[in-house]
């Protein structure tokens, strides 16, 4: 159901008022919204892993017997796709854990968060500390930790021109952008585990240019961590290690064919899902990233957007597409609730709440890659106030490591939580 039926993303006043803050929005919402329920959350947990036994078995049993090679390669092909989809609800599932909102027990939010995420490669207590970060930093130009644009000096030189003549500058045609689109897909997420691509310059620690995985959440020496947070990081590396160690040992029983097309095969949607999701979340033309000086956490957790996947969203995902302002707000809110309060914070935020209803998922990739590649202040902004608009403009080469590498060193981190 549209929240708001007869509106969707549009370039309107700001209407909320001045003395409306987190704690008036908090106010406005339910109390029963910030408590999950232990049946609830345990229900929607065991559905996901029914369905993802149930398919693995089914496939595992019945595809390798097709003889037809149209109909076994279509079969595999639908069995990546759908498995990916109920893995991408097990991973939402382990976030939700990081955030407290599976239950009421952090040591059991951990447990299965921890073993969540490992079996999906992902290192559980190293991304529950930098996204804990991206939630305190959103929107912010020099210390969120995820898909921080190019300002125009940046911009430029990455693309080898003039900055008078970014304007000037031809679009992508629709070939590269294509192919730009399934780069980030398949390799964006790993690469970000692995060097904290797109991250502000300030989202780290300080420390000397060395290690080439000095950025990485698998090393418990990285730049993205307190020596505090030594011991949670090796747990996170153990549980990727038995992973691996697993399909290692399945492979060599099975055969390495059964593991890249019962499990390879859908962690790669998984990564793409992950990826999608959480770029279109803070990438539209009419969002705006903050200077420092102009920050808050309010505007940057109100600089997202609420879009619409339909009832896959719903019920592969849980909501995280379509209530995803509220999450930035609220984090811990279990995503069973998401929707009440978010209709309990729509009249007060006004048109300060952005939802794009309007867009498909394919048309919100594209509109994201073609319109917002780097930011600067908006026409008609004299004042400086720090707040900055996204551009068009043609994707520049891929990255392959964290930017401003030269400059973490000689940059003091004030943002360290």
């Amino acid at each position: 159901m549209d929240l708001l039926p007869d509106k969707t993303l549009t370039d309107t006043e700001e209407t909320i008022h001045k003395e409306i803050g987190v704690r008036e929005l908090r106010d406005a919402i339910p109390g029963h919204c910030f408590r999950p329920s232990y049946i609830v959350s345990f229900c929607y947990l065991l559905r996901d892993i029914f369905g993802v036994v149930t398919l693995a078995t089914l496939a595992a049993f019945i595809l390798p017997h097709i003889t037809n090679p149209y109909f076994y390669t279509i079969s595999w092909c639908l069995y990546g796709f759908t498995q990916g989809l109920f893995g991408t609800g097990l991973w939402v599932l382990a976030h939700e854990c990081g955030h407290g909102g599976f239950s009421q027990s952090p040591w059991l939010n951990d447990m299965i968060g921890w073993s969540l995420h490992s079996m999906l490669l992902t290192p559980y207590f190293s991304w529950k500390s930098t996204h804990r970060r991206h939630h305190l930093h959103a929107n912010h130009m020099e210390r969120d930790h995820h898909y921080v644009p190019y300002r125009r000096d940046a911009y430029a030189a990455k693309l080898k021109v003039e900055q008078n003549k970014l304007e000037d500058l031809a679009a992508d045609t629709p070939v590269v952008t294509t192919i730009r689109i399934i780069i980030q897909q398949i390799f964006g997420w790993p690469w970000y585990l692995l060097f904290n691509l797109t991250a502000g310059p300030e989202s780290t620690h300080p420390k000397s240019p060395g290690r080439w995985w000095q950025n990485s959440h698998f090393d418990p020496t990285s730049s993205l961590f307190n020596p505090s947070d030594y011991l949670s990081v090796i747990i996170s590396d153990i549980g990727i290690g038995l992973t691996i160690g697993a399909l290692w040992y399945l492979g060599n029983l099975f055969g390495s064919k059964s593991i890249i097309l019962l499990y390879v095969a859908p962690w790669l949607w998984v990564n793409h899902w992950i990826v999608a999701i959480t770029y279109l979340h803070h990438t539209h033309p009419l969002l705006s990233r903050y200077e420092q000086d102009s920050w808050s956490f309010l505007k940057g957790a109100l600089a997202t957007v609420d879009r619409d996947f339909g009832w896959v969203g719903r019920f592969f995902f849980h909501n995280i597409i379509d209530f995803h302002v509220i999450h930035h707000l609220f984090s811990q809110i279990p995503f069973y609730h998401a929707e009440e309060a978010t209709r309990a914070i729509i009249p007060l935020l006004g048109s300060r709440y952005y939802q794009d209803k309007a867009s498909s998922f394919v048309g919100g990739l594209w509109q994201a890659f073609t319109e917002c590649q780097w930011v600067e202040p908006g026409q008609g902004d004299s004042t400086g106030n720090g707040e900055l608009r996204f551009q068009k403009g043609p994707s520049p080469a891929p990255e392959y490591k964290m930017r401003h590498w030269k400059d973490i060193a000689s940059t003091e981190c004030k943002a360290w939580m």
